[in-house]
């Protein structure tokens, strides 16, 4: 019988095809500056591309095990490109002898989870019946078997959806969040998993917050957490993070954290665009977009210039593509992303949970699996984001000299040409031209003479040798910065655009003042690049891939 296929999972076997293949990572992992590294010979640059996967709710067990065997999860996981998975748990499973006896079936039953118990004894009957515990270990194995790294998160202390001001998780004196045994909680942690090659990061504690947060507070048990992480597992990287619910790490502009070990530590922040839901609703979005920027800049981007990761360890949008704030968050997102090469940690991939704030088997809109967790929720959307799955720049990735690329968020896209003859179009980022980007401000194909022009109102960009006229100028205006723009020979300003089918036009700039528009499709970004184009891609078989998502 011939298989047949619906376009979304056609994509998602593409990007599959694309992804699934992780190169051989020599592990522990470091940091050389602002870079994370391998143990390689000179320490090549490993990018963190993740995804969360729940495990601090009320049933405290990895969420979606009801719905597919552990192992299908994993291998999801890897096809959809992600190599690291952000593994939360909340600190009383390692803490409160509670948990110690208690297995997976009755933690189900206790919720009146009947429907999740029977889809567990289906999906995974090796688990149903282990401690709470071990049921977390047997997740970490299954990454490990799937060479997939792990990042271990506290989430909170007591189980449960996280997070408020006032939930008593928030910070240190809190309720349910005593130091103490917040620092032996962390110790467990790190030793019960010093043996784990893959488990390759600890983060200290998820989105300090509340009325009791305090800066110097903050350094004094940041300080013993991270030191009592390294003294149990000295392979992990320590990351840690700030204040407001993981958004303000500015008080580090003036006093680092001292520690007494080095190139072990990250720091991670959380950006969505519902942090800043009204002003994307009812701002300009270049306005908006500049100025959160500016603000994610203050409160933690500078701290890629003092020398140190960013790991932006949650970010995420709503899957459906119908929230007209998260679209326009997410290309702002993805603008930022690329421009600085970060690592990151989408959230979530769960598509549906056991039990979510006194709902049964609520659905995860932010999830990038659907409801039952066969399949991507949007495939387009995986495209979209494929691009920052792989370095762009970075430690022992230099196999061509430094160079620019032209990314347009809008898509996941990036300028290229496929002959002279040809208009610019946008294609895979792995395709990309590589340009350089002068003084003058003109855009010259790296290796030769001709430069980028505009020639008019809605006709394509053209390549010429003849350099030094204003249409070869390019300028990224607004307060974004996202537009790139021109003169043609009359004076009138345009910026780089796409048609219906993705060829580079030059149009009217839009949306640069007070208008409430979208200008989406003229973002674009100039980034930096030390990878080679057109890099040949491993050969996966179909066959493997279907198998592997359980098509």
């Amino acid at each position: 019988m011939g298989l047949k296929f619906s376009s979304s999972l056609l994509l998602f076997i593409l990007a599959a095809v694309i992804h699934h293949h992780h190169p051989t990572t020599a592990l522990p992992l470091s940091t050389n500056s602002r870079w994370i590294v391998d143990n390689g010979n000179g320490g090549e640059r490993v990018k963190l591309s993740c995804v969360n996967w729940v495990s601090h709710l009320d049933a405290v067990v990895a969420e979606g095990l009801s719905k597919q065997p552990v192992d299908a999860i994993s291998n999801k996981i890897s096809a959809m490109g992600f190599n690291c998975v952000r593994l939360t748990y909340p600190l009383f499973l390692f803490t409160n002898d509670s948990f110690a006896s208690v297995t997976v079936r009755q933690s189900l039953r206790k919720l009146g989870l009947i429907e999740s118990i029977a889809g567990f004894q289906s999906n995974n009957p090796s688990i149903i019946d282990l401690p709470l515990l071990q049921a977390f270990q047997e997740v970490v194995s299954s990454l490990d078997r799937n060479n997939i790294m792990m990042i271990l998160d506290n989430q909170i202390s007591t189980p449960g959806w996280c997070c408020s001001d006032f939930d008593g998780n928030g910070f240190f004196g809190d309720p349910y969040f005593n130091p103490d045994v917040w620092l032996k909680g962390l110790t467990k942690v790190a030793t019960m998993f010093n043996g784990s090659t893959n488990v390759v990061g600890m983060s200290l504690r998820n989105e300090l917050r509340g009325p009791r947060q305090n800066v110097s507070v903050w350094y004094r048990y940041m300080q013993k957490g991270a030191e009592a992480v390294h003294a149990a597992n000295p392979n992990v990287l320590v990351i840690v993070s700030g204040l407001s619910y993981d958004k303000d790490l500015s008080f580090l502009h003036t006093q680092p954290l001292t520690l007494t070990f080095s190139q072990k530590l990250v720091y991670e922040i959380h950006w969505y665009g519902f942090s800043n839901s009204e002003d994307w609703e009812t701002g300009n979005p270049n306005d908006v977009c500049g100025r959160v920027v500016e603000n994610i800049t203050a409160k933690s981007g500078f701290l890629l210039d003092q020398g140190y990761p960013l790991f932006v360890s949650e970010w995420g949008v709503d899957q459906r593509g119908t929230n007209e704030n998260d679209n326009r968050f997410l290309n702002c997102f993805l603008a930022w992303a690329a421009e600085y090469d970060l690592d990151w940690a989408l959230w979530t991939l769960a598509g549906s949970y056991y039990f979510r704030q006194g709902v049964v088997g609520m659905e995860e809109f932010y999830g990038v699996l659907n409801w039952d967790w066969c399949k991507p929720r949007n495939s387009s959307f995986l495209e979209k984001i494929s691009p920052l799955q792989s370095p762009f720049q970075g430690p022992g990735l230099s196999n061509t000299r430094p160079h620019k690329i032209i990314f347009h968020p809008s898509t996941g896209l990036c300028v290229q040409r496929q002959s002279l003859f040809k208009p610019l179009t946008l294609g895979p980022c792995s395709e990309a031209e590589g340009w350089d980007y002068t003084p003058r401000k003109t855009l010259t194909i790296k290796g030769t003479y001709y430069c980028l022009q505009a020639d008019g109102v809605g006709k394509k960009a053209k390549l010429g040798i003849i350099c030094t006229d204003t249409s070869s100028k390019w300028e990224a205006i607004s307060a974004s910065k996202l537009h790139l723009s021109s003169k043609i020979n009359n004076g009138t300003s345009v910026c780089l655009d796409i048609d219906s089918e993705n060829t580079i036009v030059t149009n009217t700039c839009k949306c640069l003042t007070n208008e409430k528009c979208d200008p989406a499709s003229q973002w674009f970004k100039i980034i930096n690049g030390t990878m080679g184009s057109g890099a040949a891609k491993p050969y996966i078989r179909i066959d493997t891939i279907l198998q592997s998502i359980g098509a």
